[in-house]
């Protein structure tokens, strides 16, 4: 069953309404946009079809473009007067039905006078319109397919545009969760670095210090240092060395060599 139902008037903007099915068959898919020439099976009814397809839809897209009142029939009068013209008995049934009918006007097509128009298609004149213009045709079929998705849920749920968008936004996504996970592998790789070359950050900030095996004494704070006292020694004599940050003190004390009385 079609959604929408596109309506033109032969003689008038074919093509502009073959751009409109066509880019609305690709958005929703073909299946739920009726477009006479192309959804009609060869060998089967026209007129039957017309009337199913018309009675069946959600939406009428009134195709209207500078001729549309101008087009004569085969009678030389003006195509929509006669009661039998297609384009006419289309909009008719929808309005009837309570279609929701939209009129597309094309190029520099302007809203049709209601004293032009018979009685039973004059309510055409009071629906809200959009415009389609050759030179803003991609902006403009946009704005046409998303007013559709908006105004038809069934339609706005198979709407391959937005699905596509979701899929970008996902993928857009994935990457950058992908992203930060490498960064954090980064990070991570560069504090172990940091701690097998001895003193790093904890962190991958500087808010914190670690030290490795530390050879000597090492002050990781703030203020003075101060080392244990340290000795050395042989026979001669002993080396004390102590101190903190602002200085080291050295001595040596030496053992003198005494002479016992008994000459040792």
């Amino acid at each position: 069953m079609p959604d929408v139902f596109v309506n033109y008037r032969t003689g008038d903007e074919e093509s502009a309404a073959t751009m409109i099915a066509r880019e609305l068959s690709r958005r929703f898919g073909a299946e739920r946009i009726f477009f006479a020439s192309n959804s009609i099976e060869l060998g089967h009814r026209f007129p039957v079809e017309l009337v199913r397809a018309v009675e069946e839809c959600e939406a009428l897209l009134a195709v209207i473009g500078p001729r549309w009142t101008e087009v004569q029939g085969a009678d030389g009068r003006p195509a929509f007067e006669a009661e039998q013209d297609w384009t006419r008995r289309e909009i008719q049934t929808a309005l009837d039905r309570g279609v929701l009918v939209i009129p597309v006007l094309v190029g520099k097509a302007t809203r049709i006078d209601r004293a032009v128009l018979p009685d039973d298609l004059r309510e055409l004149a009071d629906c809200q319109y959009r415009r389609f213009d050759h030179r803003n045709a991609e902006s403009d079929l946009t704005a046409l397919g998303d007013a559709l998705a908006r105004l038809l849920p069934d339609l706005g749920a198979v709407d391959r545009d937005v699905r596509a968008a979701r899929d970008r936004a996902e993928a857009k996504s994935r990457e950058k969760s992908a992203q930060d996970a490498g960064h954090a592998r980064m990070r991570t790789r560069d504090v172990e670095q940091r701690v097998r070359g001895g003193i790093g950050n904890l962190n991958g900030d500087l808010s914190g210090t670690f030290v490795n095996e530390p050879q000597g004494p090492v002050n990781t704070g703030r203020g003075h240092q101060y080392n244990a006292p340290h000795f050395e020694g042989d026979n001669t004599g002993v080396h004390f060395t102590a101190g903190d940050n602002s200085g080291t003190v050295h001595q040596r004390f030496e053992r003198e060599s005494r002479r016992s009385d008994d000459g040792r």
